[in-house]
């Protein structure tokens, strides 16, 4: 409620201001009550909490808390209802004297975010106060011989209340000697005073007894009443007179003592002691006047006496009477009033109330600093003081209400810049010459988590050779963190992920605190040839920040594997290729080919073919390409030589120091009517060829048709016992088994997968047998949906031995399996070489040029593209060391059309099985690798 009086346009101007600064700033206004004196306790004055844009729910949280420069206990604030009421009684008068306005001001002040409001409350006047005169009773003195229409002053009465309530009227009883004269307008020009209207006469009434009443305006009435004692004198008919009824005088403040104030005079007609004036102040005049000046009796003169101060008083009454000396003194009167002119003798104040210390370095700009209080006991221009601050600081002053001011931040702080202001506040008034006061104060910036370790760079490449030594340190990482304490304490750690099948924390390790990087295990650079991965950094902050870095470690190849002899060749140390050779062929016949491969890269993995002598120095008609391994005639055979040639080819790599292995190559020479087509570039496609061949694998076929058929039944055997057999839970476990499409007609072959499992806690389990049968019914397995053999292709680590790691799957081609079959994707094997037969090895181009790489490819890739219905030459198994090799005769061949499958072993050196499988599988796959090299050729 915002009260105002329609008739006083200074109060309507004091409301405006006041409107203008509530609506200036939210948290810097200023909201207005009014509340009556005398309020009981309880009393509602205004919802504060609504009036300030404040929820309910933030007072206790936010340590809502009102201030008053007054008594504190006058007002007071319900927490739960946000209702400002009256808590104790406010007497006006107490508070205020005769000020016309009388406020109580009110800083009310919440935190988190800091917000200060100025709340204004008027203690509107009440009528509890009656007029009261200086005294009860009053004696007058009048002569017999005063003509009519002489007056005679009184005193008025005085009213504590302002306003309607203090405006008063008068009256006198009724008689016949006198009537009343009551002021109008200016009290201090014309007072209250008897009026004589019938002349007095001692003989007939020497006393007369009146009544004076006092009524004010308020409502309901209140009054108060004089009894008024008349003596009627005789004799002295002149009383004193001054020469006017009211002198003004303008005296400056802090004037020394003795200073003249004015000087009065009054004259007396009469003579003698009748005439003889004697000056005095007013029986009723207040103590403070009687301390601040001295009246001489005799002279008339007013002289100051004591500290006149313009903040003190500005103004001061003095009623003054001349009295003469005659038997029956006559009295005249006349007031003096002393303004006080201000001199501009008091320094402006200041008061400064830290509210946010220190100051966070994400305060946002607006937030408040501390408040600060200036005040001048001067008026006019010697009170008006201003404010200012420091220069080039993040802060200004903002006045918020008279003279109130906030330091509120001006700009974003940076901690990491500045950690703390010195701040000067000036305030200086408008006088002449100014006065001037200043202030200090600190402000501490507090440090938040705004900064994130960072890296001198955002990647590092780090060199190791491979087979280093379990847990050596290979780099050390660091970052920087510009926040203090906790906020910059650094932590590191490892990003994980995932490095093929394995976690990265099973590589590397970094220390927590110094940013080293530790190598757990020794690396091998055919299985791992570049280790990337990150290290984050993150600092102790709340909430903590963090950055990474990444390391590309490059694992450096050694010269630690041997090349590596790829099937139908025996892998290792050595075996046998057994191949026929027609004695027609002539010089340059490419006859047989050796083919390997070194899990080595650059120099190590350069291979080189060399023939070794003949035993006893025999002649040898065979030749072996340096880096193409193909061995192939040297002249046209005759029937001198040895019908069965045993060659002993020499595979080396480059490396320091070289390392090699011997493949034993067989070759029977036979007639041209006996002899297969031969191993060639370009095959000759005759039928008398077909016909040949036909006719010599036709027992290999059928032995290889009886060993697989006795397979499948072995296999459905194990599959049915481990069936029943519950399954145990752990790494131990068989594997589920897989399908596989091989047949034109979208019949599916039901492959088991056996895996044998070291459970010794060292590394993976590993693939030990792969064995798949040729055909099987679809009949057993109908329940179940084929599903297609997984795209994501993997390969073991000794298939991985075998080739380098520039492997590339391509999924283009898809093998169909018949109208409305489903589509399989079949992945084949090409070589870097232009030959068309697929694992061919093209010597390096130069040094350090690795161009034993592998490319598997499907489908528009291969130049042998399988047409619809048919199946690709070779493919590998995800998971398995064997290249299967399927060969589909043409249609009008003669022999049996059964699909041909062939196992090579390509790298096991280092995994024999039990000798036991291990000779049965071996006579196996011998038979079934005379099938394939005859099917390669």
């Amino acid at each position: 409620m915002v009260d105002s009086n329609p008739g006083d346009s200074g109060n309507r101007s004091l409301l405006l201001l006041l409107i203008i600064l509530t609506a200036w700033k939210p948290g810097s206004g200023q909201v207005h009550y009014s509340v009556p004196e005398e309020a009981k306790h309880g009393a509602f004055v205004g919802r504060i909490a609504q009036d300030l844009g404040l929820e309910l729910a933030e007072l206790v949280p936010r340590l809502f808390r009102v201030a008053s420069k007054v008594r504190g206990d006058l007002l007071e604030v319900n927490l739960q209802n946000g209702i400002l009421f009256v808590n104790s009684r406010m007497d006006r008068e107490e508070l205020c004297g005769r000020s016309v306005e009388c406020s109580i001001h009110l800083e009310v002040v919440v935190e988190r975010p800091l917000q200060v409001f100025h709340v204004e409350v008027e203690v509107k006047d009440i009528n509890d106060n009656p007029p009261v005169f200086p005294r009860a009773q009053k004696n007058l003195f009048i002569s017999e011989s005063r003509p009519l229409d002489f007056r005679f002053p009184l005193e008025g009465a005085s009213d504590a209340d302002i306003g309607e309530n203090s405006l008063l009227t008068y009256r006198l009883s009724p008689n016949e000697y006198f009537s009343l004269e009551a002021p109008t307008t200016d009290e201090q020009v014309r007072s209250l005073g008897l009026v004589l209207r019938k002349p007095l006469d001692r003989e007939e009434a020497p006393e007369i007894f009146l009544v004076l009443t006092a009524t004010d305006g308020g409502k309901p009435e209140l009054t108060g009443s004089v009894q008024l004692h008349v003596t009627v004198l005789d004799a002295n008919d002149n009383a004193p007179a001054f020469d006017r009824t009211l002198y003004a005088v303008k005296l400056p403040e802090n004037v020394p003592n003795g200073t003249l104030v004015i000087k009065l005079n009054a004259s007396d007609l009469d003579e003698d002691l009748n005439g003889d004036i004697l000056y005095s102040f007013f029986s009723d005049v207040s103590p403070d006047v009687k301390s601040k000046f001295y009246m001489d009796p005799v002279s008339g003169e007013i002289l100051a006496i004591g500290h006149i101060d313009f903040e003190e008083t500005k103004a001061y009454n003095i009623r003054v009477e001349a009295i003469d000396r005659g038997y029956l003194p006559l009295t005249g009167h006349c007031t003096v009033i002393v303004e006080v002119m201000d001199a501009n003798d008091n320094a402006p104040e200041l008061t400064v109330t830290s509210l946010s210390l220190p100051v966070s370095e994400d305060a946002q700009p607006g937030t408040v600093i501390t408040l600060v209080k200036v005040s001048d006991r001067d008026s006019g221009a010697n009170g008006q003081v201003t404010c200012s601050l420091t220069l080039n600081v993040p802060f200004k002053l903002v006045s918020t209400f008279k003279n109130y001011y906030s330091l509120v931040l001006d700009s974003v702080l940076d901690r990491e810049k500045v950690s703390d202001y010195k701040l000067v506040v000036t305030a200086r008034d408008g006088g002449s010459p100014s006065l001037s006061a200043t202030a200090s104060v600190s402000v501490e910036v507090a440090d938040v988590n705004d900064n994130a370790p960072t890296f001198a760079q955002p990647e590092y490449t780090v060199f190791v050779k491979e087979n280093n030594p379990p847990g050596c340190h290979i780099f050390t990482v660091s970052a920087r963190d510009l926040d203090a304490q906790e906020n910059a304490l650094v932590s590191y750690s490892l990003v994980e992920r995932r490095v093929g099948e394995r976690a990265l924390s099973s590589y590397v390790s970094v220390h927590a605190e110094s940013g080293k990087v530790f190598a757990l295990q020794p690396l091998d650079h055919e299985e791992l040839e570049l280790l990337q991965f990150q290290v984050s950094a993150r600092d102790a902050g709340v909430p903590p920040l963090g950055s990474n870095v990444t390391l590309q470690v490059f694992v450096l190849d050694e010269n630690d594997n041997a090349p590596a002899l790829l099937p139908p060749g025996a892998g290792g140390g050595g075996g046998a290729v057994s191949q026929l050779v027609s004695r027609s062929v002539g010089a340059g016949h490419v006859v047989a080919k050796v083919r390997a491969v070194d899990a080595d890269s650059g120099y190590n993995a350069w291979l080189s073919y060399e023939l070794q002598p003949a035993a006893g120095g025999a002649r040898n008609p065979f030749r072996v390409g340096l880096y193409t391994g193909e061995i192939s005639t040297t002249r046209t055979l005759d029937e001198m030589d040895d019908p069965r040639q045993r060659l002993l080819v020499l595979v080396k790599d480059h490396g320091e120091p070289a390392l090699s292995a011997t493949a034993t190559v067989l070759l029977s020479l036979v007639d041209s009517g006996q002899a297969p087509v031969a191993f060639s570039r370009a095959s000759s496609g005759s039928p008398g060829a077909e016909a040949a061949l036909v006719d010599v694998n036709v027992y290999l076929i059928i032995a290889i048709c009886a060993v697989s058929s006795l397979l499948v039944l072995t296999l459905l055997l194990y599959t049915a016992l481990r069936c029943s057999v519950p399954p145990t839970e752990g790494a131990c476990g068989p594997r589920k088994p897989t399908l596989l499409c091989s047949s034109a007609v979208g019949s599916w072959s039901h492959s088991q997968q056996r895996r044998q499992r070291v459970c010794s806690g060292e590394g993976p389990p590993k693939t030990d047998l792969m064995a798949f049968s040729p055909s099987i019914p679809q009949g057993p397995i109908s329940a179940d949906k084929p599903r297609q053999p997984n795209p994501d292709w993997r390969y073991s680590a000794s298939l991985r031995a075998g080739m380098h790691s520039s492997v590339h799957l391509e999924e283009a081609g898809i093998l169909r399996a018949g109208p409305g079959g489903p589509d399989q994707q079949w992945p084949t094997v090409s070589s870097a070489t232009p030959e068309p037969e697929a694992g061919e090895v093209s010597p390096p181009v130069g040094a350090g040029v690795n161009s034993n790489s592998w490319t598997f490819k499907y489908g528009p890739g291969n130049p042998k593209q399988s047409g619809p219905g048919e199946l690709p030459d070779k493919f590998i198994i995800p998971g398995s060391p064997a290249i299967i090799s399927i060969r589909q005769e043409p249609t009008n061949s003669q022999i049996d059309k059964s699909d041909f499958i062939t196992f090579g072993k390509k790298e096991e050196t280092k995994k024999k099985k039990k000798k036991k499988k291990g000779n049965k599988t071996q006579e196996k796959k011998e038979k079934g690798n005379s099938t394939t090299d005859n099917s390669d050729q």
